[in-house]
């Protein structure tokens, strides 16, 4: 049997693949905003979050304060700080309470879901193993990306700019055909950003990001409510 670093380098191998598309279109479109290769890099490096990254760079290209980018960001992430409570149920008891603060950096729906998989408790070296490789890839695309800014032509870059928004929909898309809950909370999204835009321009692009998805989700959560027993069919 593999060493659990090993195990998780190689689970995280494909996850870095995959990242290291993303990322490479997110380098593009954080040196079209202003910015610059390291920054871009150093970005990923402390984040590791898409979304999160995306609409953070939006708001600093819009000149946005720091309290309107930290209250988008601990909407659009929170999504993690649960996942790594689910996990924690899976945790060797050698996860120790540092361990558990550097596992945490690197928490992402990708290695929550590899994790989540395992048949076995986690063990640190694991989770590092798997962390260590996303992470590389994530960086290095990014790193590629805004190098390549540089030296190819403007319309190529500005085509594979769009990659990291294809990536929101190929995220949402599966989930909105399996749900109609789904769907209507992003339609409803969509239809609030939409009308921010038209009409209420003044409105920063990050508040409205948030205003936008906290409304949606309470629409959602009035006009279709979680049944308890649905719940538990789904937990089992």
């Amino acid at each position: 049997m593999r060493k659990p670093f090993s195990r998780g380098m190689l689970h995280g191998l494909p996850i870095a693949l995959g990242y290291f598309s993303v990322s490479f279109g997110f380098g593009i479109v954080a040196v079209q905003s202003g910015l610059k290769a390291l920054e871009a890099v150093i970005i990923s490096l402390t984040n590791l979050t898409s979304a999160g990254q995306a609409m953070g760079v939006a708001i600093i290209a819009a000149g946005g304060s720091l309290i309107e980018m930290a209250a988008t960001q601990l909407v659009i992430n929170m999504r993690y700080a649960l996942m790594a409570i689910s996990l924690s149920q899976k945790l060797d008891k050698s996860f120790t309470t540092p361990h558990r603060l550097l596992a945490a950096y690197g928490i992402t729906d990708e290695i929550f879901a590899v994790a989540a998989a395992q048949d076995c408790k986690l063990v640190p070296a694991y989770m590092y193993g798997m962390i260590s490789v996303a992470a590389a890839g994530w960086v290095g695309g990014t790193l590629a990306g805004a190098v390549a800014n540089t030296l190819l032509p403007v319309s190529l870059t500005s085509a594979m700019g769009i990659m990291l928004y294809g990536m929101f929909i190929a995220i949402i898309v599966p989930s909105a055909r399996e749900s109609h809950k789904i769907f209507s909370a992003i339609v409803i999204a969509a239809m609030l950003s939409c009308a921010f835009k038209l009409w209420l321009p003044s409105v920063s692009v990050g508040f409205a990001i948030i205003i936008s998805a906290v409304v949606a989700s309470v629409i959602g959560a009035m006009l279709f409510p979680v049944d308890s027993e649905e719940t538990e069919e789904e937990t089992e």
